[in-house]
């Protein structure tokens, strides 16, 4: 597999749209720091009350050029019906032996959707499985990423650490608004969950809370399992008192 097809991050959601909508801003960040990143939509979230799949894939593809990805995958499995399961297992295991992220941001296991509940463990038994060399997957190498980032909008989670989005908050949220589709209120269709009904203001006020509690404007929140090393505390950002 050639150089061109590995990237740095790899940023993954249930359904086209939630990357934008739980961490869109620190995607950008990383793409403005020089780092290769792709999105990874697993479903096409053909069963949304909203749109449809060619409407979504055209969002999709507006919103992956407002943030300047390198490139954007959807593994085609079943919107509403995500499983951990060996064969969605395999699938991801090709994929990060071709992409060989070394930071993945997935979702978070405590969540409302089924999807994105076995989405996030469905992603993480896929990293372990990567790694093992006994799986064969023709000439692709066994690959980990080092670092595997959950990201926590919607969810009253205690985040490990916040990432400041003050300077990417205004394309995050343009490219949410690339999903028209799903984010601009019809009376004549159903109701969605609370959030969905004015998503900008969501995304702003979510943000502006957390970035309240550091100091600065806006902030997307994420969870990491494990200890932070520190060499130096004299560097750790936030003032104490």
């Amino acid at each position: 597999m050639s150089d061109s097809s590995k990237v740095d991050v790899l940023a993954v959601g249930a359904h086209p749209d939630d990357v934008e909508i739980t961490c869109g801003g620190t995607v950008r960040k990383l793409i403005e720091n020089g780092h290769k990143v792709a999105i990874l939509d697993l479903t096409k979230g053909e069963k949304g009350s909203r749109g449809t799949l060619a409407i979504r894939k055209r969002e999709a593809e507006s919103a992956a050029e407002v943030l300047g990805i390198a490139r954007r995958i959807n593994l085609g499995l079943p919107d509403a019906f995500v499983e951990n399961n060996r064969e969605n297992r395999l699938k991801l295991v090709v994929l990060l032996r071709k992409l060989r992220p070394q930071l993945l941001i997935i979702p978070h296991s405590r969540q409302r959707h089924p999807d994105h509940r076995r989405s996030s463990e469905l992603l993480y038994d896929s990293c372990h499985l990567s790694g093992l060399e006994k799986i064969k997957t023709g000439d692709l190498k066994p690959h980990r990423p080092f670092k595997i980032l959950y990201s926590t909008s919607f969810l009253e989670v205690e985040p490990s650490f916040m990432v400041d989005i003050t300077s990417q908050m205004d394309i995050k949220l343009r490219a949410v608004a690339c999903y028209e589709s799903q984010f601009h209120p019809d009376p004549k269709k159903p109701v969605v969950y609370p959030p969905a009904n004015d998503i900008f203001d969501f995304i702003k006020t979510d943000a502006h809370r957390f970035g309240y509690k550091t100091g600065v404007q806006y902030c997307e929140p994420f969870v990491q399992n494990e200890l932070f090393l520190i060499d130096d505390p004299l560097t750790l950002p936030v003032r104490s008192i």
